[in-house]
């Protein structure tokens, strides 16, 4: 059940960084971690048993935190994401290990972002300590598109990035503008509101990539427009029409990545929902979209509640606490809700949609009908 809270106390930001096997995600992070901008991070690499990540470019200890040259903290997680970050902030707040204000997380290459989502969403402990900022995939520019075609972690791991860098472009032997282009239509279907970058060899590391600020729902103040990116999500798929070349080789990807069903959709209201009538909803999509539900997030204009939107954001079948603004961004203050699902068309996942949001308004106006008769009788009976 989606519950309301009204405020929260500084919540330390989280990158989530993600991609497959190879991608460069150690390189990338150990290479950011020399800068003195992240001197207050911790590290938690998440392996889940997976064999080939080279942990002594981190550190190697028999600790579960272990202090670097340059103030970093590195975390090899052993056992519970969660037990590791509350645990973290224990030692923090005791002085056990010195203080951070950046945490980043290296997922196994084999794993999707989803679970990890659902960690900080899902457990109340998490939830007033950190806070998710910023997924950001990693995309092997030489082994992307044939790992795309196998794996269908490699597809998650994009359509749930919020920012996306195209890795070891400088491998690519031929034409590779070509392959960047063709890289960036497929991760533009995938994740059409995720900012796409190329990471460019010899460069200098990229701090900001790990210290992103993100968009804090319980932060009264915050802007959530960036965040929710309602024009990506609205806008027809360019992607979908002929890039005219490669011999129908975009056609192929588009037909492919089609197949595996990965689309959004944003449900707009104008007239203000109940709670009740957000809660049926909600509880109707992600029953009916079971595991193919992969985000949710939106901004409600709740009834008795005027100009103050809730904020809502999930991951597959797990909801956040429901926070609140203090305001309305600007002038526009429909409820919108985007839905990133994988497993169904754009058109059917707008009909399972609509179809739910007409059903759930239903149901609460048939309640609320009941509920007003029940308290009809309940006053005549205590006249009599």
């Amino acid at each position: 059940m989606m519950i309301d809270k009204r405020a929260a106390p500084f919540r330390i930001p989280v990158t989530l960084v993600t991609g497959f096997l190879g991608s460069g995600k150690t390189t990338l992070i150990n290479a950011a971690l020399r800068a003195p901008e992240l001197a207050k991070t911790v590290v938690i690499v998440n392996e889940f048993g997976e064999v080939g990540l080279d942990h002594s470019l981190f550190a190697s200890s028999n600790d579960a935190v272990v202090v670097l040259e340059n103030g970093c903290l590195c975390c090899t997680v052993r056992g519970d994401l969660v037990a590791t970050l509350i645990d973290l902030n224990q030692g923090r707040m005791s002085g056990r290990i010195p203080a951070f204000d950046n945490v980043v997380i290296e997922t196994s290459g084999l794993a999707e972002p989803g679970p990890v989502l659902q960690a900080f969403l899902s457990d109340p402990n998490l939830d007033g300590l950190y806070r998710i900022a910023s997924v950001l995939t990693l995309v092997d520019a030489v082994n992307f598109e044939g790992t795309l075609r196998e794996h269908d972690e490699a597809l998650r791991q994009v359509a749930y990035a919020d920012r996306v860098l195209i890795s070891k472009i400088d491998l690519v032997k031929d034409n590779p503008a070509a392959a960047e282009a063709t890289l960036r239509a497929i991760v533009g279907r995938l994740a059409p509101a995720a900012r796409i970058e190329l990471n460019v060899p010899g460069a200098p590391a990229r701090v900001d990539l790990l210290k992103s600020p993100g968009f804090d729902a319980a932060d009264p103040n915050a802007d959530p427009l960036p965040w929710l990116a309602l024009a990506a999500h609205e806008q027809p798929l360019e992607h979908d029409h002929d890039h005219g070349d490669h011999n129908g080789h975009d056609h192929d990807h588009a037909d492919h990545l089609r197949a595996r069903g990965i689309e959004s959709f944003v449900l707009t209201r104008s007239e203000p929902m109940a709670r009740e009538e957000l809660q049926f909803l909600l509880a109707g999509i992600t029953q009916n979209l079971g595991p193919g539900l992969l985000r949710v997030k939106g901004l409600v204009n709740i009834a008795g509640e005027p100009g103050k939107p809730a904020v809502i954001q999930g991951a597959q079948h797990i909801l956040h606490t429901m926070t609140w603004l203090d305001r309305w961004p600007d002038a526009d203050q429909r409820s919108r809700i985007v839905f990133i699902a994988q497993g169904t068309t754009r058109a059917e996942l707008k009909e399972i949609i609509e179809m739910l949001d007409r059903m759930s308004a239903r149901t609460y106006k048939a309640r609320e009908k009941g509920r007003l008769a029940r308290e009809l009788v309940e006053r005549d009976e205590a006249k009599t």
